[in-house]
């Protein structure tokens, strides 16, 4: 405000000489008027010329009037008082460029001579076919660098195309597919994540190497089965043979597992690189470091009946009391849950338990005892639930609850679906399938009904909250 104050005041005491100069300046148009006007007037050809000059006058105004109301809706030139016109957008090559279409993204590899300018020579077909380059990854080789790239490009331009572009630049060996909007994240951000979360929850190590190194499968195997026993001199019993990258065309992947035994990785479409074996191998050495270790919360929910029961996670400290849970039950429930002799169930409670195999919700009474499991299992790119409730606690809606809760971490896991093995008549499985409200599909086999609930974003509002299912009220631990 005092800039502009000061600013005002520096100019009025030039007001006086600007009207002297503008008087000045009409007094001489006023004289020179008169006498052009005399020396016209007063000529041979004096009034011709004034009638002349008149028409010339109303046809110059005649012109300006049309002109003005013709072109009086474009757009000021840059020089006029208004906003310069910017010009329009051209292509490298000087084409004028379309308005803008619609774009999808994309992640491509491609491996390039490690040599000054491979990377440049990739840029600039990128740059002729309006591609543009969101994140870039470069993983060394000892004879090349793969280039990791997530791409926008225009929808027209197909993956075909794309890899085509790419190989006449100089990459090799090149696998492209479709990216969503998750890998939008850049990768420090998501490996700092998929820490966290392991670092909080043992049976997110799987999940982690998973969203790590994308669609692969994941085998762990125990201490003293084939593969999982060390080799003389190589390290402690339980160990692996040795870490690497091994299989056809380095599409295997092997870790030491931190419970003993090896972790075997498999991606059978794309080669693992040094720097991914790097990443994977901190994750499982930050699980090994913080040992087994489960989240303690729990639900304490109301049943219709007035009963209390708590929800919560389990793992191998359970075990006493899952196999006293299953001497509860009867041979017809342990049928219906694990489809073989009942003598084998209490053997599959040592690997469900486990958190390196998924996760497991166990229900228990005001008493402490266990009444109820609920699985959600790793199967390589699927996810498979399952559920036992003892006999006497049946036909309350435990069930239900469970299998609301384990589609709840399946998609907290960004699983795509989620299936269920049972028996054609076990309607009560059958029935808490449907009540998810979410799309299924169903096979059935010799008497074996396996049940699919896709997962699809649209659908996962179907899902109620807990305390609006209307099978228990929940209240506060």
């Amino acid at each position: 405000m005092t800039n502009v104050t000061s600013a005002k005041s520096a100019r009025r005491p030039h007001h006086w000489r600007r009207d002297l100069v503008e008087l000045a300046a009409l007094f001489t148009a006023v004289a020179v008027a008169d006498a052009l006007a005399n020396l016209i007037a007063h000529g041979p050809d004096g009034a011709f010329l004034l009638v002349a000059s008149a028409v010339a006058l109303i046809a110059t105004a005649t012109f300006h009037t049309w002109w003005a109301r013709r072109h009086g809706h474009a757009p000021p030139a840059s020089g006029d008082n208004g906003p310069p016109v910017s010009a329009p957008a051209t292509a490298p090559d000087g084409r004028e460029e379309a308005a803008p279409e619609e774009t999808a993204l994309w992640r491509m590899r491609t491996t390039v001579r490690d040599e000054p300018g491979s990377l440049a020579a990739l840029c600039v077909t990128f740059a002729t076919h309006r591609v543009d380059i969101l994140t870039l990854q470069t993983h060394p080789l000892a004879d090349g660098t793969v280039d990791e790239f997530l791409l926008r490009a225009p929808a027209s331009l197909q993956a075909k195309d794309l890899t085509r572009e790419v190989s006449a630049a100089g990459g090799s060996s090149t696998w492209i597919e479709r990216a969503d909007a998750h890998d939008l994240v850049d990768t420090p951000t998501r490996v700092l994540g998929l820490a966290t979360r392991t670092a909080l929850d043992a049976a997110e190590l799987p999940l982690a190497l998973r969203q790590l190194l994308g669609r692969c499968t994941i085998h762990s195997r125990p201490a003293g089965s084939a593969g999982g026993r060390a080799a003389d001199g190589d390290g402690p019993e339980g160990d692996c043979e040795g870490e690497g990258i091994d299989g056809r065309d380095g599409t295997e992947m092997r870790l030491r597992d931190p419970h003993g035994g090896s972790i075997t990785i498999e991606r059978p479409y794309l080669s693992f690189t040094p720097t991914e074996f790097a990443r994977a191998r901190a994750l499982v050495e930050l699980d090994t470091r913080l040992g087994p270790r489960i989240p303690r919360s729990q639900d304490v929910l109301t049943l219709p009946q007035g009963e209390e029961i708590t929800v919560r996670r389990a793992d191998a400290d359970d075990l006493d009391a899952a196999l006293a849970m299953h001497g509860r039950c009867t041979p017809r429930t342990l049928d219906l849950r694990y489809h073989g002799p009942v003598g084998d169930a209490d053997r599959y409670l040592t690997h469900l338990l486990s958190p390196r195999f998924g996760r497991t919700l166990a229900v228990q009474t005001a008493s402490g005892r266990l009444v109820a499991l609920g699985h959600l299992l790793w199967d390589g790119d699927e996810t498979e639930v399952a559920l036992i409730v003892e006999d006497d606690w049946q036909r309350r809606g435990i069930g239900s609850e469970l299998l609301r809760r384990l589609v709840a971490l399946a998609v907290e896991a960004r699983s795509g679906s989620v299936y269920a093995v049972t028996q054609a008549s076990n309607t009560g499985m059958v029935a808490a399938m449907r009540d998810l409200g979410l799309p299924l599909d169903y096979q059935i086999d010799e008497g074996t009904l396996v049940i699919t609930a896709r997962l699809e974003p649209t659908a996962l509002g179907a899902l109620p909250p807990y305390e609006d299912s209307g099978l228990f009220d929940p209240s506060t631990p």
